[in-house]
């Protein structure tokens, strides 16, 4: 702001005559109540506009300081906020890698007698990409659904339940280093992603959740997948036994450690569901989980197996529709 030109009076000079001196105090008079007062004045406004300016100022600067801090909070909030929801994702995925490393120290400490041959465990040798399948893992889940064991074409090539190749790859967008264990039976090698085989229990199964979610995570808003047990077993003649073709001692020593992270994994995801995929799935859930029940309850969708008759006259019609029911995936519920 430029500076006020500063008025003053001229001085008298000492040999100004009488009229001078007269005139003088006239003139002065004439410049005191003409100029000063006006330069008063102006002075006065200059410091009423001033004091406006400035405080119009600091008014501008602390809605500005606001509005800045505001945006700044919420600026803050946003990565804080996402940062949040990062941690309680790793920390479930840390929560539930516990729990399947625990589970496969527990089952691999047990023994089979014929008619199992060969014992695969695929949460060792396939413990990358099982690992990254956990991660997909959210709380909160409408539905937990329980499958039986790994199959020689799925699991047990993979590490992800119902683990079929394709599926695994193409809508799970998941893959890892497996490592072919020794002692395998020679018709039941473990290629990993180099499987050549489908399985066709895993095709349909993920092809439903496919079709119903075409995006992956979506799909994993709503439910999540977990075997039982965790363990592959293949007879002499390399013919794939399923759990509940064990004998009774082995059944049972089998089912601790299996209901134990069953529970835990329920307890972690907590689903307002817990369907068994067939009958055994469920009859194990219930067992499992009588003391701690889901909301929801119990309920039961066919197994997928091409050995099964059921299966092979429409497997997804028949899942889709109960899976509708239970208000697990969007559609019209058969009247």
């Amino acid at each position: 702001m430029p500076k006020a030109k500063r008025h003053e009076t001229p001085r008298k000079s000492r040999k100004s005559t009488g009229t001078l001196r007269s005139e003088a105090p006239t003139r002065e008079a004439s410049v005191d109540s003409g100029v000063k007062p006006a330069t008063r004045a102006v002075k006065g406004k200059a410091a009423k506009a001033t004091t406006n300016t400035k405080r119009a100022g600091a008014t501008a600067s602390a809605r500005q300081t606001k509005r800045a801090t505001s945006t700044d909070r919420t600026k803050a909030a946003a990565p804080r906020e996402i940062g949040q929801a990062a941690d309680a994702a790793g920390s479930l995925h840390t929560r539930l890698v516990a729990i399947s490393r625990r589970l496969a120290r527990e089952t691999g400490r047990l023994s089979f007698a014929l008619p199992v041959a060969h014992v695969y465990a695929p949460l060792e040798y396939a413990r990358e990409p099982h690992e990254r399948y956990l991660a997909l893992a959210q709380p909160g889940i409408d539905a937990l659904l329980v499958g039986m064991n790994p199959g020689p074409f799925g699991m047990a090539q993979t590490g992800v339940p119902f683990g079929e190749i394709a599926a695994v790859r193409e809508y799970l967008r998941l893959d890892g280093r497996v490592h072919a264990p020794e002692g395998l039976h020679p018709k039941r090698p473990v290629e990993g992603f180099a499987c050549a085989r489908s399985e066709v229990s895993g095709q349909r199964f993920w092809g439903l959740f496919a079709r119903a979610f075409p995006e992956r995570d979506a799909c994993f808003r709503r439910i999540f997948v977990w075997n039982f047990c965790p363990l592959a077993f293949v007879s002499e003649t390399g013919a794939n036994l399923t759990p509940d073709k064990l004998p009774a001692a082995e059944r049972a020593a089998i089912e601790a450690p299996c209901d134990a992270a069953l529970r835990a994994i329920a307890e972690a995801l907590g689903p307002r569901l817990v369907i068994g995929v067939g009958a055994f799935a469920r009859a194990v859930a219930e067992r499992a989980l009588a003391d701690a029940p889901p909301s929801g309850g119990f309920a039961q969708i066919l197994h997928p197996s091409p050995a099964s008759p059921a299966a092979n006259r429409g497997w997804e019609p028949q899942a889709r529709a109960e899976l509708v029911r239970l208000g697990v995936i969007a559609g019209e519920s058969p009247k």
